[in-house]
């Protein structure tokens, strides 16, 4: 298992300086507070990291998380490593409070396509995670169920849990918009309809029928009926 030291220079040694100035700015950290080491590239090292000898993720887990490479390189290692999937969930419980920001988020949700073969084991701990009522737990929810629930059997689940969006936080509006606009695409009558009724404040409601408005797969007439929905 490499050190965090070793981790720390491996990164360095991927590192584009360009990149990392622009990049602080799109992921909205401080600047300084990262490498500079291009997503693809880092997602790489994750998955040579976790299949090399000696591998320990509850030690990479316990490394610092004050560098934006490593709190990402955490959530690819928990995505790529080979367990039993009681154990990995167990591992994205122990990952959710670390995540601060929506590129660490939605960039470990990419990671958890494995949850789609575990929906109805994995759907309290998302019921778990949108009850915390926190920013970015919230906003892990509603991204794990935009990327691994879009099916019809699962929208009664999804409009439950989307009663519970705390959409003064940013990132929490923004996910739940995006659930509802992908909603809207998939399942364009029963979204419809969810609108009709839906609870949540007139922003979130409005950003939503803009997202799927700006999807290729509506047709004409369907974004004019959805643009007569707005608040």
């Amino acid at each position: 298992m490499r050190t965090y030291g070793e981790i720390l220079a491996d990164l360095s040694a991927m590192a584009d300086e360009k990149y990392r100035a622009f990049n602080e700015r799109i992921v909205n950290i401080p600047a300084g507070s990262s490498i500079g080491v291009r997503t693809p590239m880092l997602r790489d090292y994750g998955k040579r990291l976790v299949r090399g000898e000696g591998f320990d993720l509850d030690a990479l887990l316990a490394c610092p998380d004050a560098v934006f490479e490593i709190r990402l390189l955490k959530g690819f290692a928990i995505g790529a490593a080979r367990l039993p999937f009681a154990q990995k969930a167990e591992y994205i419980d122990r990952f959710v409070p670390v995540i601060d920001g929506w590129a660490v988020c939605d960039l470990f949700c990419s990671s958890l396509k494995e949850v789609k073969k575990h929906r109805a084991e994995f759907l309290p701990r998302i019921e778990k995670y949108v009850g915390q009522g926190t920013e970015f737990s919230q906003r892990f929810g509603y991204v794990m169920l935009l990327g691994c629930y879009m099916e019809r059997e699962y929208l009664p689940a999804v409009f439950e849990l989307l009663k519970g969006a705390d959409t003064q936080y940013y990132y929490t509006h923004m996910g739940a918009a995006w659930l509802i606009a992908e909603v809207l695409v998939k399942f364009y009558d029963e979204g419809i309809a969810y609108l009709r009724a839906c609870p949540l404040d007139a922003r979130t409601v409005n950003k939503a029928i803009r997202k799927a408005r700006e999807s290729y797969r509506l047709t004409p007439q369907q974004k004019e009926s959805l643009r007569a929905l707005r608040r």
